[in-house]
């Protein structure tokens, strides 16, 4: 038997260091249905601003053009920061590269910040189809970035984790244990 722990619990080779769940949370089939799901929205958008968006940017208003522009071109740079997350971790996920050289090349990718409040003059005129692409890429950020968290061992911060007292939680878990 080992020596007894800080906590009161004895101490073996397994009880003295953390397991971190986060990496096989990544690698699990969740995140092979993730690829799928933002590979195929990449593609899709790709789509749409192509063609129907092409065609639905040229009836609109001019305050509402320019929005268009901008919304666009920032739901496009979104998506390729994801697409770089995510073809990194997959080549991660089927051993193409270590780890920790994805977490460096992730590290490059600096993500835009998603805009607090969606909205302003002009976003109601947008067409239905480019906002619903707004949203589902800004969740698609959100999950992303929660599966990053995870990845490195911390524990996400979603509303969703704070509403339900799961982040309070760990946090009280975390400074009983550090005692």
């Amino acid at each position: 038997m080992g020596e007894v722990g800080e906590s009161g619990v004895p101490e073996t080779s397994e009880t003295s260091q953390a397991i971190s769940i986060g990496p096989r949370i990544v690698a699990s089939g969740g995140f092979d249905a993730l690829y799928r799901e933002g590979m195929g929205l990449i593609e899709a958008v790709a789509s749409y601003l192509d063609e129907q968006g092409r065609v639905e940017s040229r009836v609109l208003p001019r305050e509402a053009s320019f929005l268009y522009a901008t919304e666009s071109m920032r739901l496009t740079t979104r998506l390729m920061q994801l697409a770089s997350w995510l073809l990194l971790q997959r080549a991660v996920n089927e051993g193409e590269i270590s780890r920790e050289n994805a977490r460096s090349e992730k590290e490059k990718v600096k993500f835009s910040a998603t805009p607090s409040e969606r909205g302003g003059p002009g976003y109601d005129l947008l067409p239905e189809t480019l906002r619903d692409f707004i949203d589902k890429g800004d969740r698609l950020f959100d999950r992303v970035m929660q599966l990053d968290a995870l990845e490195r061992g911390e524990m996400p911060m979603t509303s969703e984790a704070n509403a339900n007292g799961v982040a309070d939680q760990m946090a009280r878990l975390k400074a009983a244990f550090k005692r």
